[in-house]
């Protein structure tokens, strides 16, 4: 069995399971072993494992298995039974890498949430019988008594959908697009504008260059729209290389360029200031938010080295994420 020092939900030293805050953020308060009793690896096409993932109604090339709690312990949920949880092993790809793709995935997830206080969906890993870490997240759109809550992925709100063998559809555009529905269906549109706006410039920092149209949500929980708690984030280009950020036309195409984004390719403070005018937010809004992400806070690098990655990927980790901030702080 695997040993582990830190909480593998909320990273706090001093934990062999989830501790207390983790329990009562993801479980409600139940004790649940961090261990699962089954592998993902090496499933054939007509095993359990492959029944319950065509079960689950949510898209995505990484796999993702349904799941619920049970007696302290998480397992698969059956044909027909609604899960309240997903869980993502390592996905099934080509990707040297790829064992590190569910660590990546909760170190960012964590990042988001501890540091610049973003609404995320709650999640942790948990660790298959051979000790492999598999991602886990609760749920948000799940209620209490099992029904769910209408919700909505960007790409179904923008009209974008897949024709024939195509997968890309959901890259097909801008994010000032995602803006601009925000403010059309969201009755409180500013607050929900500048929840959108720190999360884009979350991904460019934290190099999530597969934010696509399916990976921003919204979500009816208290009678009325609003943008639904971040998910999928991950550093991708500690895995694969890509533009730097997830829709092929970028924040906007009708904002002027920086001369820096002329100069180099890549995006620095000027361009995301010019994004925040042209959805809407007021300067002094936009200001505040950019600057949390000139300088990385103490907990960056905390939360980095107490994660679950490996010595090289948490240096390389590090690596990109600086790099991402220099071209950040650059001015015209």
């Amino acid at each position: 069995m695997r040993t582990i020092s830190v909480c593998p939900a909320t990273l706090q030293p001093g934990y062999d399971t989830y501790s207390p805050m983790a329990l009562k953020l993801l479980f409600g308060g139940e004790k649940v072993s961090p261990f699962l009793d089954f592998e993902f690896d090496g499933i054939s096409a007509n095993s359990d494992l492959q029944v319950n993932q065509r079960n689950l109604s949510i898209s995505g090339a990484q796999e993702k298995y349904s799941a619920v709690v049970e007696r302290g312990h998480i397992r698969l949920s059956q044909l027909g039974e609604q899960g309240t949880f997903i869980l993502k092993p390592a996905p099934l790809l080509n990707i040297q890498t790829r064992k590190q793709i569910p660590t990546n995935e909760h170190l960012t997830m964590q990042i988001a949430s501890q540091v610049y206080g973003i609404e995320t969906a709650s999640n942790a890993l948990c660790f298959s019988a051979k000790g492999q870490p598999v991602y886990i997240t609760r749920r948000f759109d799940v209620k209490p008594d099992l029904t769910k809550y209408p919700m909505e992925d960007f790409a179904s709100v923008l009209g974008k959908t897949e024709q024939g063998a195509d997968s890309n559809f959901k890259y097909d555009g801008h994010y000032a697009m995602i803006a601009d529905a925000i403010r059309t269906i969201v009755p409180a549109w500013m607050v929900e504008t500048e929840r959108f706006f720190k999360l884009v410039l979350f991904n460019y920092l934290y190099a999530n260059e597969d934010a696509h149209l399916k990976n921003f949500s919204l979500i009816n929980r208290n009678g009325e729209y609003a943008l639904a708690p971040a998910y999928d984030l991950l550093n991708t280009r500690l895995h694969l290389e890509s533009d730097d950020l997830g829709l092929k036309g970028g924040l906007a195409p009708d904002i002027k360029p920086s001369d820096a984004l002329l100069r180099t390719g890549h995006l620095c403070r000027t361009d995301f200031e010019r994004f925040a005018q042209r959805i809407g937010l007021p300067a002094k809004r936009a200001e505040r938010v950019l600057d949390l992400f000139m300088e990385f806070p103490p907990l960056v690098n905390d939360l980095i080295a107490r994660s679950f990655l490996n010595d090289k990927m948490k240096r390389n980790y590090w690596r990109i994420i600086n790099q991402r901030r220099q071209r950040f702080v650059r001015s015209e």
